[in-house]
């Protein structure tokens, strides 16, 4: 099996379950190994009370792209710690992008980048996951 193609099933078995990103109204627009990318359409329900797009939501956009990028192995992998810094708003009607890239992999551990644009490549916010492998895959190779 082809890394990308092992990479795209990983997607599919992670997305058959993973509800919160389908609830937020995410979609998987690239995979690859250690690679993903998401993007949302910001709607009135992920806006704050300043009118502009919540920072929870900004955050779980880029830690859905951080989640598919170091599960892209069909590996198990889980969060061991993210942050994030805002660098300008999203807005109401706004299409974000998260674009997560694997930076290392040692070990059962990975650090991973993630950029969220605007649909005119503004920057909306840099976050970076660390990553920890655990028992189990996403499907049986």
């Amino acid at each position: 099996m082809t890394p990308k193609l092992r990479a795209e099933k990983s997607a599919a078995a992670m997305w058959a379950e993973d509800h919160a990103s389908k609830w937020a109204g995410m979609e998987i627009t690239h995979m690859d190994e250690g690679v993903a990318t998401l993007e949302l359409t910001v709607a009135q329900q992920h806006c704050n009370g300043h009118g502009i797009c919540h920072g929870g939501v900004t955050f779980m956009l880029a830690d859905s792209a951080f989640a598919f990028a170091c599960n892209s192995r069909n590996q198990s992998t889980v969060a061991q710690h993210n942050m994030i810094s805002f660098t300008a708003p999203g807005q109401l009607g706004d299409r974000l992008t998260a674009s997560a890239s694997e930076v290392s992999l040692t070990g059962r551990s990975g650090i991973y980048d993630v950029t969220v644009t605007n649909q005119t490549g503004q920057k909306i916010a840099e976050f970076r996951g660390f990553s920890r492998a655990i028992k189990g895959q996403l499907f049986d190779e």
